[in-house]
């Protein structure tokens, strides 16, 4: 569980209710959660540390992995941008902190392009 306290948003909260009446068989229409015989109360969560429904945690969030990682937030862990050495969140295939550091480094490896070039020409003549 997040140690912090992270309210979900919207869409998230739409999802939930998606995923309960869709997948949930603790919840009935008519009757709400089963178990509890009350209104289920997933669809009244707003923080990503409340507690969660033991069958809705085991059962349905693994079916959206989106939301299991909302409610599973482990830190990121972090890169070193290649180019300042600054530390960043590891996302895909990224290597730079920001598009100024990109740009910095295509400069910078052009640059060895071209001088690399203009040697092996010179070497030649």
């Amino acid at each position: 569980m997040p140690s912090q306290n992270c309210e979900l948003t919207g869409r998230e909260k739409q999802r939930i209710k998606k995923l309960i009446t869709s997948l949930c068989a603790n919840y009935d229409k008519e009757y709400g959660c089963l178990p509890l015989d009350c209104n289920c109360p997933m669809f009244g969560i707003c923080y990503t540390n409340s507690a969660l429904c033991r069958y809705f945690r085991s059962a349905v969030l693994p079916t959206d992995a989106k939301l299991q990682a909302v409610f599973n937030s482990e830190p990121m862990p972090l890169t070193a941008c290649r180019q300042c050495g600054k530390p960043f969140p590891a996302d895909g295939k990224r290597v730079y902190c920001s598009q100024r550091c990109a740009e910095e480094a295509r400069r910078r490896q052009t640059a060895a392009r071209v001088r690399k070039y203009r040697e092996k020409k010179q070497q030649q003549m």
